[in-house]
Parts: structure tokens; sequence; C-alpha cells
């Protein structure tokens, strides 16, 4: 197996986001987007309203930038030792939010340990990554991936009740599941 370091990781990242492509599509929640970075995830790394142009002429170092700090190293990704592990939770982070995937994680090894070893509250810090750094990374994963899975699930049931929602998840499931079936190829 590769090792997969923080750039590699950004660079898979890249490329499932379909760098340097910008869109603009109704179908999709984030609004205007290049490489995965939204209008709302720009203006918060800039600290200012930003316009769709600003998106539009994002530069990859910005974007690496802004993968680094808000996906990896601020949520304390970086410090899962599993390769794999790491990249699956990445993953999460960038397309549900970083908390969510850190929940994920934390529900994760709760579920290993049979019991609660780690409060859920999203926040991966020194104690969490002790308790996934000590416990089954294969096992870790399998139930990530399951979280993540059912979510997905849940998006698309359940928007799909929602009135005007339904033919926009469709066109968005396709791609969600093969960025998913991407984990399983590895």
């Amino acid at each position: 197996m590769v090792t997969a370091t923080t750039d590699s990781i950004i660079d898979t990242i890249l490329r499932r986001e379909g760098w340097p492509r910008y869109t603009d599509r109704p179908s999709d929640r984030g609004g205007p987007t290049k490489g995965g970075i939204t209008l709302a995830t720009l203006a918060s790394w800039r600290k200012r309203p930003v316009t769709a142009a600003d998106v539009a002429a994002l530069d990859e170092a910005e974007v690496r930038a802004i993968y680094r700090a808000r996906y990896i190293e601020e949520p304390g990704f970086a410090g899962i030792a599993d390769d794999a592990l790491r990249s699956l939770v990445i993953d999460s982070g960038v397309n549900h939010g970083p908390a969510r995937a850190g929940t994920w994680l934390q529900e994760a090894v709760n579920d290993l340990a049979g019991r609660p070893v780690l409060k859920v509250d999203g926040a991966v810090g020194p104690k969490t990554l002790a308790a996934v750094n000590g416990a089954d990374a294969d096992g870790l994963w399998r139930s990530v991936f399951a979280q993540r899975m059912r979510f997905y699930g849940q998006i698309i049931t359940g928007d799909a009740r929602k009135r005007g929602r339904k033919e926009d998840d469709a066109l968005n499931a396709a791609g969600w599941l093969n960025r998913l079936a991407e984990f399983m190829d590895s």
C-alpha cells in the first residue's frame, strides 16, 4: 500500500472535486464551487465576504492551503496513524464537515469497544487520537465507511420527501456513491 501523505490526500481530493473546474449548478447546495471550495468556505477562510468571481479565480495553492488547514490540521485528522482511515476521515470531512467526520470516528471507537470510551462531540483531540490509534484501524475504517454510506441514504431518502429536492439529490447521488466506492478500490 502506498503511504498517504497530506499532499497525496489533497491530490486525490482535488481530482474527486474536478479541479480546476468551476461550477455553479442549482443542484449543488454549496453554490459556486471550485475544486470543492464553496463560496461559504472561501468567505470563512478569507474572513470577509467573497463573490462567485472570487471562487472562480481561486488558484491551486490557496485551495491546498484551505484543505490542509481546515480539513486536516485544525480538526486533528493529521494525527490519525493509519493511512486508509486518515484518508477516509479527511474525505468525509470535506464532503460532510469535519465535525460530522469526527463524530463518526468517535462513534466507531465506541462501537468497536462495545461501550462508550469517548465522548461523541466531533472534536478530535489527544484522547480521541489515542483511542483511534490504539484500536483496530480496519474495524474503524469499516465503521466510518458504513456510517457515511448510511448518511448518504438519509440525505437521498429524507430530502426526496421534501418539495423540490428529489431531482437534485437524484442528480448528485451517483457522484456521491462513486466517490465512496473509490475507497473500496484502494
